[in-house]
């Protein structure tokens, strides 16, 4: 397998649960990692739901293999370049060569 330049700096962000005022747990994401990455757009799709139009990509990105990227998985999100992708999937590439994460971003979805 060809490595890819991995000229991106991506940050994989991991849910996590906070208590609000009213002492109930609520979903929010922190920085888990920001690391170098290459970035492939594999699909993009688009479908008319309820008379709304939606739009979304499939992007593969690929890092250096490191023991808290082997955690990622489909509850975590990667921001990158100002959009924020859900993660789908991660596998490792070889005998801890990499990681490869699958994920898919809406077209309306910005990182913060």
């Amino acid at each position: 397998m060809r490595s890819r330049t991995r000229d991106r700096r991506v940050t994989i962000r991991r849910a996590v649960k906070l208590r609000d005022g009213f002492n109930a747990k609520v979903p929010n994401f922190t920085d888990l990692v920001t690391v170098w990455a290459s970035k492939e757009d594999v699909k993009d799709g688009e479908r008319v739901r309820a008379q709304q139009v939606g739009a979304s990509i499939t992007t593969r990105f690929e890092a250096a293999w490191s023991s808290v990227l082997s955690t990622v998985d489909p509850r975590d999100q990667v921001s990158c370049e100002g959009r924020l992708y859900q993660v789908v999937a991660a596998k490792e590439i070889g005998r801890k060569r990499g990681i490869e994460i699958s994920a898919i971003a809406l077209a309306e979805t910005a990182a913060p």
